[in-house]
């Protein structure tokens, strides 16, 4: 027994049962290691199947969605500025129910003078040394426009 006992404490035997014991962990952590990797694996990629055809399934809805947000912002800025232009040409209309308003628009415009009034009109003489600005028929009132014509017709 004693040489049972001397074998059991020799360095050679501890060596022995420590290289079998860290053998046995080593091949229970990896097996317990492949057997959760492979579970964790097949769990893993059906997790990222699910969440590409989610997002598969939801990514022209949220493009539709947000492209209507974007219409449906611009519509209502349309509608206030219609509403903007609307209760001006009412407040237009109401203005022209005033014939003194009428008659004010047609002497500033239109250069008219009522009866008994004398008009004047006054040319520049250093008006013709200054650049006229190059404006566009549709900026300048019809009568110009005529002249123009006109002026133009007899040139070569």
């Amino acid at each position: 027994m004693a040489a049972k006992d001397r074998d059991r404490f020799s360095t050679a035997t501890r060596i022995r049962l420590l290289g079998e014991q860290t053998a046995a962990r080593v091949y229970r952590s990896q097996t317990r290691r492949q057997a959760r990797r492979s579970r964790l694996t097949g769990r893993a990629a059906f997790l990222a199947l699910v969440v590409c055809s989610l997002v598969v399934a939801l990514a022209y809805p949220m493009r539709s969605y947000v492209s209507q947000q974007g219409e449906i912002a611009e519509q209502e800025r349309r509608a206030a500025e219609a509403a903007r232009r609307v209760e001006e040409l009412r407040d237009e209309k109401a203005r022209l129910q005033d014939p003194a308003y009428v008659r004010r628009l047609a002497r500033e415009h239109l250069h008219y003078v009522l009866p008994g009034e004398t008009g004047f009109t006054v040319n520049d003489p250093a008006a013709e040394q200054r650049p006229r600005g190059d404006q566009g028929a549709a900026d300048r009132p019809w009568y110009d426009n005529l002249w123009d014509g006109v002026d133009h017709a007899d040139r070569p």
